[in-house]
């Protein structure tokens, strides 16, 4: 369970940081201001975030209508989900 330790506080930041980019990100859209680029959000969730671009789309209705975030978020939640389960559970 050491690894646990140091796995929990980086989801925690990784995904908040996710998260306040994507309030940032919405915000800079409704000003028609530069934007923070798509391949951004999907690297942080590819390393852990995509719990926060998951909820950044559901609080912040930022990139709904993107069917790769719409389809891959979810899925890619599901998998990181199902990695962390079977590495501390299964294993």
């Amino acid at each position: 369970m050491e690894i646990w330790n140091s796995l929990l506080p980086y989801l925690i930041g990784v995904n908040s940081i996710t998260f306040l980019l994507m309030g940032i990100d919405k915000q800079k859209a409704k000003k028609q201001q530069y934007r923070i680029p798509e391949r951004t959000f999907w690297l942080l969730a590819v390393v852990g975030g995509v719990l926060g671009v998951w909820l950044g789309m559901k609080v912040f209705h930022h990139k709904t209508k993107h069917i790769t975030f719409n389809i891959g978020a979810p899925v890619l939640l599901i998998v990181q989900i199902g990695i962390i389960t079977w590495y501390f559970f299964v294993q």
